[in-house]
């Protein structure tokens, strides 16, 4: 009786859970925005920061005047150097990916904090237009000093380099007269039949 009552149950859950999953696809476009930048210390000492924002349609239907536009960069820190900080699109098809790159230059030094990319598109059964929004930032260290790195000293292995090799070769030669040599083992045991 109380399997019975499981294996009811658990069909109860799966109608459910198949349920709720084609009503929750339905027929329109689920954006995914994926937002990313890296930093290029220039040889001049000024730092570029190159942004990369891909749009993917996981939606089964197509999104239609898809815009994107990120206003997270402040004029006073930061230059467009190359590419748009907007951009649009008549369609985003389903299973569809669109990509917007730019390069900044930064003016001034410090911690950023990037904000979502702001995405907006249309859906034929709504006359509202909808709004995505994309992954935020990790914060940026613009111009940040970085120290420089400490490099292998090689004036100490030229001092020492010496007393180092007749430490390990004489570790060597020990650890060879104690280790028992296997071709030995094999004479011992046929000596003994």
């Amino acid at each position: 009786m109380a399997k019975l009552k499981a294996n009811l149950l658990l069909n109860a859950f799966i109608a459910l859970f198949l349920i709720s999953t084609a009503t929750a696809a339905g027929e329109s476009p689920f954006i995914i925005a994926h937002k990313k930048a890296s930093l290029t210390r220039l040889k001049s000492g000024a730092e570029r920061v190159s942004v990369s924002i891909d749009i993917y349609n996981q939606g089964f239907s197509t999104a239609y005047d898809v815009s994107l536009v990120d206003h997270s960069w402040p004029q006073d820190a930061f230059d467009v150097i190359s590419g748009n900080i907007s951009q649009s699109w008549e369609k985003l098809d389903a299973g569809g990916v669109l990509s917007l790159s730019f390069e900044l230059e930064a003016k001034r030094q410090g911690m950023f904090y990037g904000a979502p990319a702001v995405i907006t598109f249309r859906i034929p059964t709504k006359a509202a237009p909808q709004e995505a929004y994309s992954t935020s930032l990790l914060p940026l260290d613009i111009l940040a000093e970085i120290p420089p790195e400490k490099k292998f000293d090689w004036r100490l292995l030229a001092k020492y380099g010496s007393q180092i090799s007749v430490i390990s070769i004489v570790a060597l030669f020990v650890y060879l007269l104690v280790t028992p040599s296997k071709s030995s083992g094999v004479k011992a045991s046929k000596k003994k039949r």
